[in-house]
């Protein structure tokens, strides 16, 4: 490694070109010219004294050590990025960014009234919002606050549990009209039945008492949450969807209600070290009370 320390941007180009396996791709991503992403790739090569991509057919393919370095560079990036969250936010008042996040149904269908409401509130506040079903570390500070729906277990966190979101199996009335309203749970085998692609240690469990939906009988497979929420709409077949979202929903019918209730436990979480951040606070106070609201909603 040379004595020229890398720059914290050149590992943000790093981790772009790598996700994006070329150099006019990430150059678009960032908002840079193509030329000015080749000088930090050839910079950080330089400083690292490694070669980190080489040319391929169709693009830039990374090596060895690029494979190795990404994990540390993800935690450069993120530790960047919370720091500049921590200096937004200094000043009178709630402000500076938040960076939330929760599942895409939460996060699409239930959180945007809560965050308009809240920034209303605190109009210096801005809200980044991640769209993941994973677990984000915020140990890292790959988030500030996270919306769950399993109980955190990493230590050194605030965590409060704001109760459980029921779900229920729905279809669309004109599905039901056309193909009849499941009178048991055995009947669900001679339906389309909507559900994920990929299994999970969750998934299998509720496949054990309800085969209904094992993969093999599933008509719609995606993992996006939101994607088979719009087939249930479309009227493609029966899903599981959140009984207080489906409400909302005039054409949306609930099946099987006595067979099929169970709540999916809802948490917030941040770090500890957070406790005292006005705009984490205010955020983690506007989230609990939101989405109490909307789990007690008949």
């Amino acid at each position: 490694m040379t004595d020229n320390e890398p720059n914290w941007e050149w590992y943000r180009t790093f981790l772009n070109v790598l996700e994006t396996g070329s150099l006019s791709a990430a150059a678009r991503k960032m908002g840079l010219t193509q030329p000015t992403v080749g000088r930090h790739i050839d910079s950080l090569e330089d400083a690292l004294a490694l070669k980190l991509f080489t040319r391929s057919f169709d693009g830039f393919a990374p090596t060895d050590a690029a494979l190795e370095l990404a994990p540390y560079a993800n935690g450069v990036a993120a530790t960047a990025a919370a720091l500049r969250r921590v200096a937004s936010s200094h000043g009178s008042g709630v402000r500076g960014t938040v960076r939330l996040t929760a599942s895409e149904v939460i996060g699409v269908e239930v959180l945007p009234p809560i965050l308009a409401a809240l920034r209303s509130e605190h109009p210096q506040l801005t809200i980044e919002l991640v769209l993941s079903n994973a677990v984000d570390d915020l140990l890292h500070r790959e988030a500030d606050i996270a919306v769950r729906m399993v109980k955190p277990t990493q230590e050194a966190l605030v965590a409060r549990r704001v109760g459980g979101v029921e779900i229920g199996l729905h279809a669309h009335k004109r599905y039901l009209a056309a193909h009849g309203t499941p009178k048991s749970m055995e009947d669900l085998a001679g339906h389309a039945m909507v559900g994920f692609d990929h299994e999970t240690p969750f998934l299998r469990k509720l496949q054990v008492q309800f085969p209904a939906f094992a993969r093999a009988g599933l008509a719609f497979r995606a993992d996006s949450d939101l994607a088979q929420l719009a087939a249930i709409r479309a009227g493609y077949g029966i899903g599981v969807c959140h009984v207080a979202l489906a409400a909302k929903d005039k054409s949306l019918v609930r099946v099987l209600k006595s067979r099929f209730a169970p709540a999916l436990d809802t948490w917030i979480a941040m770090h500890e070290d957070l406790r005292e951040s006005p705009r984490c606070a205010a955020t983690f106070a506007a989230l609990a009370a939101g989405l109490g609201a909307y789990i007690r909603q008949p």
